[in-house]
């Protein structure tokens, strides 16, 4: 049971992802005092970084500051740091800062990238969860472009414009398309001494078909876009080790200078934090209104709480899913407060699975509708923009978005923390060149 305060009930929301968003706009008008605590000032639409990736799109097309999110919501305030812990007894979150005491506490701190026991692999191989790495794959991405053209070696070239992406699901499947297209079309006339369209793309998949989430007639056709685009797609291969120098298969090493990670996630630190068991990738067991078995005033939602849903599946760990649990349980505990019953379980609607392929395909899974190609890429940009958070923001991003389509620009090329080129490895010392600031 929730303590009994003298003042307003305490909300305390851990992260600002798509959950925490919508758990707190769904108290907007409620009579609590919500603290949302993040590690980052901004919110982050992850569905786009591939855009930031390849870049189509900058940070700031796909992210907002949490407080300007919240700058007419006065019953929300925001604390910039790090959860270390959580005291479920006294009822208190304990961070780098202080502690802030809670009578309700919603954990929304989403998923990170999992690398199965292989963390050492993350140095050669990013993941694509934060802005960060985003432009770290970014800057690699366009470095081997430039290396490439000031190689004067030919297996160094090669290496350089080979493109690894490991995992075949949606973050995958639309790097790649988005690394050819890159190659085929944007950076075609930037370059005199090598062919960007040489360059090779390979997506590495370890079960027997892409994007396993959607229908199998549609892992087929994306899997036909993607060739189409001159992406090498390997299923039933599984990577056994990832090195500067490049990826090693079960039979063949492919010296590759910039390997892409796409192909798990886990949840760190909330079974620590709220002492709850968890599944194999770190997710916790929730009861059907999202709250803790032992801790009714704890609610855990999105990527982090394990929650039942049909067929034997669980509910899945994406925006729509995120945003649905936080909507209910904001409305949960908006009853609770009022002194209202509030036993309806949470009950997840799918809206639908989407993967786009380069700039001309995708694939949509609505259930009863199911689209490919290029109207299907069309959905899937106005559905992206649709759930984008800033005022103005969806208006730009389908702005840049629309020009990058009609003139294959890439407005976003810059090279950020860039190390000395010298460090390839057919060298002596080169030319430096500059970043882009």
């Amino acid at each position: 049971m929730s303590k009994v305060t003298q003042s307003r009930p305490k909300v305390v929301i851990i992260g600002a992802g798509f959950g925490g968003l919508a758990a707190a706009r769904a108290l907007k008008n409620a009579p609590v005092d919500i603290k949302v605590i993040d590690r980052r000032n901004y919110h982050l639409f992850q569905p786009l970084l591939y855009q930031v990736a390849t870049a189509d799109l900058s940070p700031a097309d796909v992210a907002w500051p949490i407080r300007g999110i919240f700058s007419n919501q006065q019953n929300v305030s925001v604390a910039l740091t790090e959860v270390l812990d959580v005291d479920k007894q006294a009822q208190k979150v304990i961070t780098e800062e202080g502690q802030f005491d809670y009578d309700h506490l919603i954990v929304a701190s989403g998923a990170h990238h999992s690398y199965f026991g292989r963390d050492e692999w993350e140095k050669h191989a990013p993941g694509l969860k934060r802005i960060i790495d985003a432009t770290e794959i970014r800057k690699q991405v366009l470095m081997a472009f430039e290396r490439a053209e000031i190689s004067n070696s030919d297996a160094e070239q090669r290496r350089q414009l080979t493109f690894v992406v490991v995992g075949g699901g949606p973050t995958g499947v639309e790097m790649a398309g988005a690394i050819a297209e890159l190659a085929n079309h944007a950076l075609a006339a930037d370059f005199h001494r090598i062919n960007s369209r040489d360059a090779r793309v390979i997506l590495v998949e370890a079960g027997d078909r892409l994007l396993k989430a959607f229908p199998e007639s549609l892992s087929t056709k994306a899997q036909q876009s993607l060739e189409k685009l001159g992406v090498e797609v390997m299923v039933d291969t599984r990577v056994e080790d990832i090195t500067e120098d490049g990826v090693k298969l079960a039979d063949q090493f492919i010296p590759s200078a910039t390997k892409v990670w796409g192909a798990g996630v886990a949840v760190k630190n909330v079974g620590r934090w709220l002492d709850a068991t968890t599944d194999r990738t770190g997710r916790v067991p929730v009861n059907p209104d999202l709250s803790l078995p032992d801790a009714p005033n704890v609610y855990v939602i999105g990527d982090a709480a394990q929650v039942p849903w049909k067929d034997g599946l669980d509910v899945p760990g994406i925006a729509p899913a995120a945003k649905q649990g936080g909507k209910y349980v904001g409305k949960r505990i908006k009853a609770l407060t009022a002194g209202k019953a509030h036993k309806k379980p949470f009950r997840y609607s799918h809206a639908g699975n989407l993967a786009t392929i380069g700039r001309h395909a995708a694939v949509i899974d609505f259930g009863s509708i199911r689209m490919s190609g290029f109207v299907a890429w069309w959905l899937w940009g106005v559905a992206h923009i649709y759930f984008l958070i800033g005022v103005r923001n969806p208006v730009f991003v389908a702005m840049n978005w629309f020009w990058s389509y009609l003139t294959f620009s890439k407005g976003a090329r810059l090279i950020t923390g860039l190390r000395p080129l010298h460090e390839d490895h057919d060298t002596e010392p080169k030319p430096s060149v500059h970043a882009a600031e």
